[in-house]
């Protein structure tokens, strides 16, 4: 039996010394990949905000689907203005003289097509929709509104992906975790999105280190 014990024995060792392998590296592992992907999905949201916003420049609210915002970043113009201050003389009857009156004049001076300022020559923006890493090819959730704010009536938008479609190949008590995350520091609560439908804010719910150039 001596034999027999030594071998179950140091098959044990091993399997215990894999799990505790697995124990510490898997987190660490978990958390390469997130941010790896995060970083990826992250970036096509800040190319809807950026879409979305020169959309509202344009039409004075946010494209509700991602197909009037990719057309519109297809054939949009931006208007180009400059202003300065003038003034002329105005009689008035109250005085009976004539009195200076200052106003603003706004001069046109052309466009610029919104495709050249965003995206310049490329064309990313055509699959801005489609989720990075995405198993089953989900596309971002997106809608647009108008909300009232103290009686006025102010566009908003939201995009946003579940965590659990960037993650779907992880650990699932990692994941879980990761879900629950309520920090400064981190991607907080269920999803990974920008903007939002009860307030006015084209903010990402990301932290300041997926902003960093080089992500």
């Amino acid at each position: 039996m001596k034999p027999v014990l030594v071998i179950v024995f140091g098959l044990f060792s091993i399997y215990l010394g894999y799990m505790i392998y697995e124990s510490i590296n898997a987190p660490i592992e978990f958390n390469k990949v997130r941010k790896e992907r995060f970083s990826q999905v992250i970036s096509k949201l800040k190319d809807i905000r950026d879409s979305q916003e020169a959309y509202k420049t344009v039409n004075g609210k946010y494209a509700n689907d991602f197909q009037s915002l990719i057309q519109f970043i297809d054939t949009g113009n931006y208007t180009i203005t400059t202003q300065r201050d003038s003034s002329f003389m105005r009689y008035d009857r109250a005085y009976q003289i004539d009195m200076q009156q200052d106003t603003i004049i706004i001069d046109t001076l052309g466009t610029v097509s919104v495709k050249d300022s965003i995206f310049g020559a490329d064309t990313r923006y055509k699959s801005m929709m489609d989720v990075p890493y995405a198993q089953n090819n989900e596309k971002f959730e997106m809608k647009a509104d108008i909300i009232d704010k103290s009686g006025y009536k102010a566009p908003v938008f939201e995009a946003k992906v579940k965590k659990e479609v960037v993650l779907y190949d992880q650990p699932a008590d990692l994941l879980e975790k990761e879900k629950a995350h309520q920090s400064v520091e981190e991607v907080n609560g269920t999803e990974i999105k920008v903007g939002s439908l009860t307030d006015v804010s084209t903010n990402g719910n990301w932290p300041p280190i997926y902003d960093r150039k080089n992500n």
